[in-house]
């Protein structure tokens, strides 16, 4: 197990702006905190050395791009599966953008984007092809009403 690293308000004070904007130049958040540029870096630097920071992230509009057509896929798989085999294979269509292997009616459950219903069947039927996989059930996303990566960090922060 990890060891727990510990943030001070100087690093919540960095992970906040960046949560924001993680373009956010270092010498900008570094004046808004009247510190130096090389704090900013420094702290950046070690809450990525021990994982706390993660790379950077992107968030794209698939709407803008036609994929509008967001469902869930509940994936139960044979007795017998290799669950790892299975994410590979997920791993390999591009419209499956999240696996999570949970305990409970299904091994694995995925959200696909698609550009229509027609597109969503066709990646259904990729994902019921992959061996292991006994039988898929999915449920269309009517509209995503939450979601915000930080809202954790902003409550733990507080």
């Amino acid at each position: 197990m990890k060891e727990k690293f510990y943030i001070d308000e100087t690093d919540k004070k960095i992970l906040q702006f960046l949560s924001i904007n993680t373009r956010m130049p270092f010498t900008e958040i570094a004046k808004k905190m009247d510190v130096s540029a090389g704090t900013i870096h420094v702290r950046v630097k070690k809450m990525e050395d021990v994982g706390v920071i993660k790379g950077t992230c992107l968030n794209i509009d698939y709407n803008i791009l036609g994929y509008s057509f967001i469902a869930y896929v509940g994936i139960l798989l044979t007795k017998s599966s290799k669950t790892q085999s299975v994410l590979e294979k997920l791993a390999a269509i591009p419209n499956v953008t999240t696996a999570n292997v949970i305990s409970g009616k299904y091994n694995i459950y995925c959200k696909i984007s698609a550009k229509d219903a027609e597109d969503a069947k066709n990646v259904i039927y990729k994902i019921d092809d992959i061996d292991d996989v006994l039988r898929t059930e999915s449920m269309i996303s009517l509209e995503e009403s939450l979601n915000d990566q930080n809202r954790l960090m902003d409550a733990l922060f507080k």
